[in-house]
């Protein structure tokens, strides 16, 4: 059954005698925390060799046994299996149908809405599915507010404004950053717009951001590169794409308001929450690059590429490199003309 939001970190703490339960979403941070949680909530311990056994995604052939097999130290185990796809269904459906009093946790980022073992799940009584998506909106700067509140840190509201435009995709990052960010202002300190972007701005490598703003920009090699980097770091495909839309329609709204008589540069500082200030100058130049049907085609070639990704059995990571370079050679054509 799909558990309820208000219910979810009552369930963490205590899973009860549920059976199974699947993390599904776009968040892949939150996914493998939650799914920590569960293993320690009834292993004790994520790293127990005689209580946890963990499967990757082409081992989900060995769920039924892992499931029925007994702990040589006695206690309940755990079989954590990641990267879950459908292709998993049969297998949890012939565990679940079975003895076995192991819970088997399902780690399945960017699983398509009509997916099968989503529907398996939902049906059965002693299984569960969880949503984890990333923060957005009140919900993220109420977790920014309360990271740095327990830290004893204050903010400022522009300063939290840009947060939120900077951080959310991935809530153990945000934690992560968040917690950087009051350990660098200090216990009673206040963050500034200039620390934010001093701290939280400074990320380590490239990232997905890094290969958006490359991309409209018409750099295809650091765009490529990014890229690659993101998806090696645990951003899922559709992630790609569900980022690459919030970019361009960013992009759309500031070239709306060039329409009325403002240079790029100007609707760049004009854009809310705050650019940082690094990535000014890749904005201002992908407004002059995109006209507003343009960015109508970009917007929609992310779209699609967003609906392609949840398709059963879809390569996904073929479709979010291919977006992404789409893009990134129209930028760079309008550049050479």
């Amino acid at each position: 059954m799909k558990l309820e939001p208000r219910g979810t970190e009552a369930f963490l703490r205590d899973p009860g005698r549920a059976r199974a339960v699947l993390l599904y979403g776009d968040d892949v941070g939150l996914i493998r925390e939650r799914g920590g949680r569960l293993v320690r909530a009834v292993a004790g311990a994520a790293d127990d060799p005689f209580r946890v056994v963990e499967l990757e995604r082409d081992g989900v052939g060995g769920i039924p046994s892992e499931m029925t097999a007994l702990s040589l130290t006695g206690g309940r185990r755990v079989v954590r299996v990641r990267d879950v796809t459908d292709a998993a269904t049969a297998p949890v459906q012939a565990a679940l149908a079975g003895p076995g009093e192991a819970l088997l946790v399902l780690e399945a980022p960017g699983l398509a809405g009509k997916s099968k073992l989503r529907a398996l799940i939902d049906k059965l009584a002693d299984a569960f599915s969880i949503g984890c998506y990333p923060l957005e909106g009140r919900a993220l700067e109420q977790t920014i507010r309360g990271v740095l509140g327990s830290l004893k840190v204050g903010v400022d509201d522009d300063a939290l404004a840009w947060l939120t435009g900077q951080l959310g995709a991935d809530q153990a990052v945000t934690v992560s950053e968040v917690e950087k960010l009051a350990l660098f202002v200090g216990p009673g300190g206040r963050v500034d717009i200039a620390a934010a972007g001093e701290c939280v701005g400074d990320l380590a490598g490239l990232s997905l951001e890094d290969a958006l703003y490359a991309a409209t920009a018409g750099e295809v090699a650091a765009a490529d590169r990014a890229l690659e980097l993101a998806l090696a770091e645990g951003a899922a495909p559709v992630q790609v794409a569900r980022v690459g839309l919030g970019h361009v329609q960013r992009l759309q709204r500031a070239r709306a308001a060039m329409a009325e008589g403002i240079s790029a540069a100007e609707a760049a500082r004009a854009v809310r929450p705050p650019l940082f200030y690094r990535r000014q100058t890749a904005f201002t130049q992908a407004l002059n690059l995109w006209s507003l049907p343009a960015l109508e085609w970009a917007g929609q070639r992310f779209w699609e590429a967003e609906r392609a990704c949840k398709r059963t059995g879809a390569p996904d990571m073929t479709i979010a490199r291919n977006a992404v370079a789409g893009i990134a050679q129209r930028a760079a054509a309008a550049r050479r003309r």
